[in-house]
């Protein structure tokens, strides 16, 4: 009497894959599913619940169905989609912009998401991202599980992790930026100034760049022959908020540092109002150095002294880049560094005389 789907072994199933005499049909009955749910799987059509296409995908695997690689796939709803770990407005405005510049090109309408501030996504995204079908998918300071990565690459989703929250697969194209460049040149300009007690705000512990960020800061003070206070280092959440309360904290101290480094710009009109309410004068009394340069840094009072990050060239590299890939394409390089620059305003300037 033949086993059940349940009584037979992985082992069991790779024979019949080996024979050659698994069709869709008894794939579909192993799985106990109907042949039209499993045709869906294979041609990585959307609406199969996860657990089911899960249960699905390693019956195919075992009875050796692939889908051809290689070859671009259509994509009819003609999307882009772009998720943000957090939809910062004034920062996600310039990845917006860069990822439009190219989308408008190629015909492609963006689609914006947010993962509300968790750096990795649920499976359930997964299945809107097959719904959606879209042409590519960038995630900005997110993480991918290799469960995801997986699931996008077994349908020919061909996606890009811009300014990664964490250290990315080998495998998985990313595009970043001198992160710890630019906190050593930042770090260098104030210690050329003459500063000696400087104080740092970052974004998260967790987040990649923020702890190059910091490296960098933390790099440039001993090549200054500086020592390090660990008192002086920081973390925040890349809002406004870190930026007044911690810059608040560091700026009420006796011994208070004469400049602060902060990991973005946002961060920095949080120490702005801080130093305000202190009654402490920028530069006279505080140096400021953020990280980003957004248009508004320029319009500061005074002008902020920030590291430009080129977040619209990083957009629009990450949008090619992702359309290369759904093309079939194999790019030059998967994994891209941009530079940084340090723009120096009026925010900065060598410390009181008194101190």
């Amino acid at each position: 009497m033949p086993k059940s789907p349940k009584q037979q072994s992985k082992s069991e199933r790779g024979k019949l894959a080996a024979a050659g005499t698994a069709t869709l049909a008894e794939i579909a009955r192993q799985a106990g599913v109907s042949a039209p749910t499993v045709s869906k799987v294979l041609n990585g059509r959307a609406h199969v619940a996860p657990a089911t296409r899960n249960k699905v995908e390693e019956l195919l695997r075992d009875h050796g169905y692939r889908r051809k690689r290689g070859v671009a796939r259509p994509r009819p709803s003609g999307l882009l989609e772009l998720v943000f770990h957090e939809l910062i407005s004034l920062w996600a405005t310039e990845i917006i912009r860069g990822a439009e510049n190219v989308a408008r090109q190629e015909g492609l309408t963006l689609v914006l998401s947010e993962s509300a501030g968790r750096e990795e996504m649920g499976l359930s995204w997964v299945d809107g991202v097959l719904t959606r079908d879209p042409a590519g998918v960038i995630l900005i300071m997110s993480n991918l599980t290799a469960e995801q990565s997986s699931l996008l690459v077994s349908r020919d989703v061909p996606f890009v992790v811009m300014d990664p929250a964490g250290s990315p697969a080998d495998d998985v194209p990313s595009i970043g930026t001198t992160n710890w460049q630019g906190g050593y040149t930042a770090t260098r300009h104030l210690l050329d100034l003459g500063h000696r007690r400087i104080g740092v705000i970052g974004g998260p512990a967790g987040v990649l760049c923020s702890r190059a960020r910091i490296d960098g800061y933390r790099a440039a003070l001993e090549t200054g022959g500086v020592m390090s206070d660990s008192e002086l280092i920081r973390h925040g959440t890349f809002q406004h908020d870190a930026g007044y309360h911690i810059g608040k904290e560091l700026l009420s101290v006796a011994d208070r540092p004469t400049a602060l480094f902060t990991g973005n710009d946002i961060q920095a009109m949080g120490v702005y109002q801080a130093a305000r309410e202190l009654g402490l004068r920028i530069p006279e009394d505080l140096s400021v150095v953020g990280f980003d340069d957004l248009p508004i840094s320029a319009w500061m009072g005074p002008p902020l002294t920030t590291v430009r990050q080129p977040l619209v060239d990083m957009a629009e590299a990450a949008v090619r880049l992702v359309l290369e890939l759904g093309r079939g394409e194999q790019p030059g390089m998967r994994r891209l560094e941009l530079a940084t620059s340090l723009v120096v305003r009026d925010s900065t300037a060598p410390p009181p005389v008194s101190r």
